[in-house]
């Protein structure tokens, strides 16, 4: 009995190894190549349980498929208006094709390398299209990294997938300097926008404060047009006073009035350092010839 059942676990077994060497798993997040004398026969992009010849017939290669993340190396550029900037970018992707991926690069390094090679060569095409303004400035609008990186990784995808069976699931610029070289030109480029904009809050300052002192003036001038009119108004008033005031005086006594405006004539006519040349007898002396023989009618 005992016999038996050693026989029994050994065949077990026996059967167990054979079955091995017929059936593979590809696992969650991977996929799997079937290579039978070094052409592909199958490939399966899902987990699971396979069939296969057992080895050296078939030969099984594994690649996984979850997202790959590299940092590209530092490479100098230069903007279309001539300014070396030096960028790193870092790049997201997978294997999504595993037959093209197998027969154009086969290894991940390799792959790394490739797509190293690639995002500079895309890099050198796309930023010669723009100034440097589109990466550094102090005005937003001009920034176009966004933009830039989108075109980069649009080129880059486009051929990895096409070529290598790799997608490119994104592609950012992580970080930018400038060579020491550059570093005085950008300063002086930034220099320059932001005089731009004192140029341009000057001429509006230089406007609005013409505007102010135009509107100043028109109402300082309605104002004294309007001060003079109330003056003349008040003028013509006091004149049309004065002259009925004088009338009155005239109608009740005509030559105490005239005695009267005679006498003020003369005392506006002379002071004490007037020497004035006049027949005594015309007017106004004539008030002072009068007076005097009036005095000697009295004696």
């Amino acid at each position: 009995m005992n016999k038996i059942l050693k026989w029994l676990f050994i065949l077990i077994f026996i059967i167990i190894v054979s079955a091995a060497g017929f059936v593979f798993i590809v696992m969650e997040g991977s996929c799997a190549i079937v290579s039978r004398f070094g052409k592909i026969v199958d490939v399966h992009m899902e987990a699971g349980l396979y069939f296969k010849l057992p080895w050296p017939v078939d030969k099984i290669i594994t690649y996984d498929t979850r997202n790959q993340y590299m940092d590209s190396g530092y490479s100098e550029t230069l903007t279309n208006d001539k300014i070396n900037v030096i960028l790193q970018t870092y790049l997201v992707w997978k294997v999504k094709n595993a037959e093209k991926f197998y027969t154009s690069i086969g290894d991940f390094t390799v792959a790394q390398r490739y797509l190293n090679d690639l995002a500079a060569n895309s890099k050198n095409g796309v930023l010669g299209n723009y100034v440097l303004s589109s990466l550094v400035s102090t005005n937003l609008e001009d920034i176009k990294i966004d933009e830039i990186c989108k075109t980069i990784e649009e080129q880059v995808a486009q051929y990895a997938i096409n070529n290598y069976g790799i997608e490119v699931e994104a592609l950012r610029i992580k970080r930018l300097a400038l060579p020491d070289v550059n570093i005085q030109s950008v300063f002086n480029q930034m220099v320059t926008d932001r005089q731009k904009f004192v140029s341009q809050y000057l001429a509006e300052g230089e406007r609005d404060s013409a505007i102010i002192v135009s509107e100043a003036e028109a109402k300082a001038a309605e104002i004294v047009a309007q001060g003079r009119l109330e003056a003349a108004e008040i003028n013509a008033e006091t004149e049309k006073k004065i002259a009925q005031i004088y009338g009155e005086a005239y109608d009740k006594n005509s030559d105490l009035f005239i005695f009267l405006k005679k006498l003020i004539a003369l005392e506006n006519s002379v002071n004490p350092d007037t020497t004035i040349i006049m027949r005594a007898s015309e007017s106004p002396f004539d008030v002072i010839m009068k007076a005097n023989e009036g005095i000697k009618d009295e004696h």
